[in-house]
């Protein structure tokens, strides 16, 4: 009897605070490429989020649901606090996926990769660069433009701009 063929699945972690255009073009380039992807989302209370991280999954989750139907791959979208090759092990997934914008990222990342490899060499890494309309947008800004009542339109998809709007328009200390 033939053994059923392993998923090729990986992980693509973030805090995604809130999900950007960026992180969409890389989690549909992942999809293309993985048979399963798991977007990991990062509690990093160390960041003091705008989005608490059940909303942050809720969001992550809406705006890939299109994705996973376009490519036919299985998206899950699942929060987590733990070491990023635990947590990948814990979800059975044989990749790490990491978005490149610019080379300060690649020194960041490079350290990154190497204590993951020494942590569980059996997980690869694999590094995407992110898209030319992409490459220079970041959460961090998109919540400071934000704040200071720019237009963050194209930076972040429709639902995700409504609910940063909202949040960053509420009174000091209302949530």
């Amino acid at each position: 009897m033939a053994e059923k063929a392993r998923l090729r699945a990986g992980v693509y972690p973030g805090t995604f605070d809130p999900v950007t255009n960026g992180h969409l073009d890389i989690i549909n380039r992942a999809a293309r490429i993985l048979d399963r992807l798991v977007v990991g989302v990062a509690k990093n209370i160390g960041k003091s989020p705008l989005f608490p991280l059940e909303e942050r999954v809720e969001l992550v989750k809406a705006e890939t649901d299109a994705i996973a139907a376009r490519t036919g791959t299985i998206i899950e979208v699942v929060p987590f606090e733990s070491l990023l090759v635990s947590f990948a092990r814990e979800v059975d997934a044989q990749v790490i996926i990491r978005g490149l914008r610019a080379v300060t990222d690649f020194d960041y990342e490079f350290q990154m990769a190497g204590m993951n490899r020494r942590l569980d060499p059996e997980i690869e890494l694999v590094f995407l660069m992110a898209s030319e309309g992409n490459h220079f947008i970041s959460s961090r800004f998109v919540k400071e433009i934000a704040k200071l009542g720019g237009d963050i339109s194209t930076f972040v998809p429709r639902l995700t701009l409504q609910r940063t709007l909202d949040r960053v328009q509420q009174p000091q200390g209302s949530e």
